[in-house]
């Protein structure tokens, strides 16, 4: 049986997928794996600013920041934001600190148990654990 063959094509299709990987760029140099570049350079972004937030998520957290704490009732009714605690989920995405208590809260003459509420933490962003040795959660 010769294996020869399939040796030689087994390392010829290893060299083959390593020159795939291999990226030119602009200023002439090759990189072989452009990945850690690329990812290193996201965190660097996330590092120098928090991200542009636009929308309800601007909303809530011009509201939050205003008001804090603000309870979830109060963006529902009084700034007709429906879906707080949605908008809330999303800035955490992005990185903000948002702390959630949730304690009883007397809304409009009703004591409400187990009510929401949302301040910042400290940092404002990014949120402790969102940037982990170098890498994006």
């Amino acid at each position: 049986m010769d294996t020869a063959p399939r040796n030689d094509n087994a390392t010829n299709q290893g060299r083959e997928v390593s020159t795939a990987k291999r990226i030119e760029r602009p200023d002439g140099t090759a990189s072989a794996d452009l990945f850690p570049e690329a990812f290193s350079s996201l965190v660097e972004i996330y590092q120098a600013a928090p991200p542009v937030v636009s929308g309800q998520c601007a909303e809530v957290l011009e509201l939050i920041r205003k008001h804090q704490p603000i309870l979830s009732f109060v963006m529902t009714a009084d700034h007709a934001i429906p879906e707080a605690a949605a908008r809330v989920h999303d800035l955490r995405a992005m990185g903000f600190n948002i702390i959630t208590t949730r304690s009883d809260a007397e809304f409009r003459g009703i004591v409400r148990r187990s009510a929401a509420s949302y301040s910042i933490g400290v940092p404002e962003w990014p949120r402790p654990g969102f940037l982990v040795e170098g890498r994006l959660l």
